[in-house]
């Protein structure tokens, strides 16, 4: 059961030179995964441990059996990404030398049938991340007003036939499984843009998984807990995969870079505002043409970085 777990991590190498100044002491990897990054830093830095969160016991147990040889310097929570600080008192870890959000969902989660992430294989509409969970993509594709509906296509897939994909299922509901959801998305699409992109549901098989497990409700809060737990010369990295992602990761990590300054970009800060972090500059911003090449499914990623700096009072002017 946790052998397809074993998959390739995106940004690897990046992500391995990114951490490479960091100081010694726990590393949060707060989307562990299969450990594919984690068994890298691992590996190469022997200064550090990880703290691996998860939301799926599949994912947990896999990685647990595939970093066992790395014992203690692996520590591993089942939980939101949001609820760090209790990881982190669960392990009394007081501080963090950096942390790592990768927020792709993994191969094997979307090759597993009958977890209902992926329009190729046919399933029930289930989509949690942690199925402990009542909630599932049937709530959201058989009960939600098509206004709604239309918003979360729209905003976590960027699906610009977010309309017309909303008014055609809720006239084919009751909708069970997730071919029957990917016919009824490739049939409300015009036949010329399913030319183009990929799959024609790929985008609205997103928006929902991203609704149905509070994706991006938790990804602020969990950015904001990293950056103040991590120690000065610690750095917090994120892989974001669509624009509504790293949107909010732009947002947060300016916001610790600018303290919050709403001065007049002409004018010296007088706000006490308080920079906490500075950005990473000089590394790449998305993966190679290569590692896109091999692994269609990195395509879209891109990686944003910061750096704990001591808490700077924000007195030059803001550009």
């Amino acid at each position: 059961m946790t052998e397809p777990f074993h998959h390739f991590p995106v940004m690897v190498e990046e992500i391995t030179k990114v951490f490479e100044p960091v100081p010694g002491g726990v590393v949060l990897d707060a989307t562990l995964g299969g450990g594919g990054h984690a068994e890298r830093l691992l590996e190469s830095y022997e200064r550090l441990r990880i703290l691996g969160l998860d939301r799926d016991e599949v994912a947990l147990a896999a990685a647990r059996q595939r970093l066992a040889r790395f014992g203690d310097r692996l520590m591993v929570h089942q939980c939101r990404f949001d609820r760090l600080n209790d990881a982190m008192e669960a392990f009394s870890v007081p501080s963090l030398s950096g942390a790592l959000f990768d927020l792709g969902v993994s191969s094997p989660q979307l090759d597993q049938a009958d977890r209902g992430f992926s329009y190729r294989h046919e399933a029930d509409l289930d989509m949690r991340m942690d199925r402990g969970q009542t909630w599932s993509a049937a709530d959201v594709v058989n009960g939600y007003p098509v206004d709604l509906l239309a918003r979360v296509l729209q905003q976590y897939g960027d699906e610009r036939f977010a309309r017309r994909i909303a008014k055609a299922i809720e006239a084919a509901r009751p909708i069970e499984t997730t071919t029957e959801l990917a016919a009824v998305v490739v049939a409300a699409i015009p036949a010329a843009a399913r030319r183009t992109g990929g799959h024609p549901a790929k985008r609205t098989f997103q928006a929902i998984r991203i609704e149905v497990n509070g994706e991006l409700d938790s990804l602020a809060p969990a950015i904001d807990s990293a950056i103040a737990s991590t120690d000065v010369g610690g750095r917090v990295a994120v892989i974001s995969y669509h624009s509504g992602e790293d949107r909010i990761v732009k947002e947060r990590m300016r916001l610790a870079v600018t303290g919050g300054c709403e001065c007049p970009p002409e004018l010296p800060c007088v706000c006490d505002a308080v920079q906490t972090v500075r950005i990473v500059r000089g590394i790449p911003r998305t993966p190679s043409p290569t590692e896109q090449t091999e692994n269609r499914r990195a395509s879209s990623a891109r990686l944003r970085v910061v750096e704990r700096v001591t808490d700077t009072p924000r007195r030059g002017m803001v550009g």
